[in-house]
């Protein structure tokens, strides 16, 4: 039985400004949520972590499989009118949030669609609401704002000008990150490079 539900992805607005995106908010269910947390990862840093990094539950596992299989990609490719379904993927797993996090940003070239799925079954803070901006300037000048509750997917289109962020959270906010990558041999080495130097810049802001 499918942990996801595609037809919400189906059923979701595209909206194309200021950059292609969509927010389909019931991707999982309560029921399957509440199966999947129990089975999280056990993190304990506010760090993006990749899959096969992390020990986790079968619940948890089945879900990352269902990522990253065909039918998701392809109900995505047909929603952005690209074909995903042959490109490369990564995953990465957060638990918690920092204050160095949600700074503005576009994604790295290597990436062509960066899909969010949240797992915070509550969500009650103004704060750590991922906001799709209009500029790379100010936090405040967005076009839509999404909290990162438990069950929503988000899914948008990498470009020069997507710019999103969110204001200054701490505290557990539960991610999960696919990334489809450009065909390019070298674009998972490129985004891990670039990943690299985000982490170093992190660690800079902390000692400081």
């Amino acid at each position: 039985m499918s942990l996801t539900n595609l037809q919400a992805v189906r059923d979701a607005a595209l909206h194309s400004e200021p950059f292609d995106y969509l927010v389909a908010p019931a991707f999982i269910d309560a029921q399957t949520l509440a199966r999947i947390n129990a089975d999280y990862p056990a993190i304990d840093s506010a760090a993006n972590h990749t899959l096969d990094s992390l020990r986790y539950g079968p619940a948890f596992g089945a879900l990352m499989d269902e990522l990253q299989d065909g039918a998701l990609a392809r109900t995505l490719g047909e929603r952005f009118d690209m074909e995903l379904a042959a490109l490369p993927t990564t995953i990465t797993v957060r638990k918690f949030c920092e204050r160095t996090d949600g700074n503005i940003h576009t994604d790295h070239r290597s990436k062509v669609i960066t899909v969010l799925v949240y797992f915070n079954e509550t969500w009650d803070s103004p704060d750590g609401q991922l906001r799709i901006l209009r500029s790379k300037g100010d936090i405040e000048d967005y076009a839509a704002q999404v909290p990162p509750l438990g069950g929503t997917l988000l899914a948008f289109r990498r470009t020069d000008h997507s710019w999103h962020g969110h204001t200054r959270f701490v505290g557990e906010r539960r991610m999960v990150q696919l990334n489809y990558l450009d065909q390019s041999p070298l674009a998972v080495a490129a985004q891990r490079i670039s990943r690299f130097g985000t982490h170093f810049m992190k660690n800079v802001l902390r000692i400081r």
